[in-house]
């Protein structure tokens, strides 16, 4: 089935549906790709990293679990498949095609299908509209970078502190400084590396494209990445798609704070939605780059609309009594574009 979960758009499959074997379901997933290709031309895939994507779901074994969830990123111009990251936009289509394919019963007007993430050993609760037993797609709740509306589908992040790199601080602070530019690496579903964009020359505004055709400026990116890599315990990060780099500015639409993020050689339309939850927390914590220039509201529940290209993501953050992250929970929405054979 293919659907579009969040701002992305990939394959879904049922993981009985894929061979056992990881290099032949790599295999198969590249070619059914069309990757390495820069535009996927022989392939499903769009071109794009946000349009080749792909859920694997399966009914879960676990107490308390209704299906497993593997993410795995589809290279466009390399021969490459990784489980390296989490991607909570595919996560939105996750619950309706497991109710879709009759791993979950529909229960009355909503159904709460509770998701087990493969990738980082976390928990999601997603809440999706059902009637006649089947998800309802329409609706009037709208999300940045997808146009028009459709059912809004709230998801719940359970424990997601830490969830690739052991730790939601995996260097131990809040600040490092690699390559003369102080950071926040930082966990909170995501690995990120968050960034003052003023620290390389730029605003922080600047449209995608003026970004990506910023040689310089990624280069200096690529630098501190490949550093902090092993400083997060994920190693040598040179072939994978994480961490994430984002620069951070002032918010400039009334929210909490303006992003731009790299994932990880090309500027995101938009930002993931657990890259999202990863730089609200970072807001959050004193001292760090993205602190000083973040709008934080007070209270213990913290509404932050985190701002990028294409409007706005709001982040849910509980936090304790000292002002700490404990759960986050967004807003997405889902929809199916076609359910048939794909070929490879």
């Amino acid at each position: 089935m293919w659907m579009r979960g969040g701002t992305s758009k990939g394959g879904y499959f049922r993981a009985a549906d894929l061979p056992g074997d990881i290099a032949a379901r790599d295999a198969f997933l590249l070619r059914m790709m069309g990757s390495p290709d820069s535009v996927q031309i022989d392939g499903m895939g769009g071109a794009d990293p946000l349009t080749s994507k792909v859920a694997v779901v399966r009914p879960s074994a676990r107490p308390g679990i209704d299906v497993d969830y593997l993410f795995l990123q589809v290279f466009v111009d390399q021969p490459i498949v990784t489980d390296a990251q989490n991607c909570g936009n595919i996560l939105a289509g996750v619950g309706p095609f497991a109710i879709e394919r009759g791993m979950v019963a529909a229960t009355g007007g909503e159904t709460r299908v509770t998701i087990w993430m493969e990738n980082t050993g976390q928990v999601a609760v997603a809440r999706v509209p059902t009637r006649d037993g089947m998800p309802v797609y329409t609706g009037t709740a709208r999300i940045d970078g997808v146009p028009g509306t459709a059912a809004a589908i709230p998801i719940e992040f359970r424990d997601t502190a830490g969830s690739s790199c052991g730790a939601l601080l995996p260097t131990g602070q809040a600040v490092d400084v690699i390559e003369g530019v102080p950071v926040t690496c930082i966990d909170n579903g995501m690995p990120v590396v968050v960034l003052r964009a003023a620290d390389f020359g730029v605003t922080g505004t600047e449209s995608r494209a003026d970004l990506d055709a910023n040689t310089t400026l990624k280069a200096r990116l690529e630098a501190i990445r490949l550093r902090a890599g092993p400083m997060m315990s994920l190693g040598d990060v040179a072939a994978q798609s994480v961490p994430k780099m984002t620069l951070v500015s002032a918010p400039q639409q009334g929210g909490a704070i303006s992003t731009r993020t790299f994932i990880p050689h090309r500027c995101h339309a938009s930002i993931g939605v657990l890259g999202a939850v990863s730089v609200a927390t970072a807001c959050l914590l004193p001292g760090a780059p993205a602190a000083a220039l973040a709008a934080i509201p007070a209270g213990r529940t913290k509404t932050l609309a985190v701002e990028h290209p294409s409007g706005e993501m709001t982040v849910v953050m509980e936090c304790d009594d000292g002002g700490a992250a404990v759960s986050a929970a967004l807003l997405r929405t889902s929809r199916k574009l076609f359910d048939g054979t794909v070929f490879a």
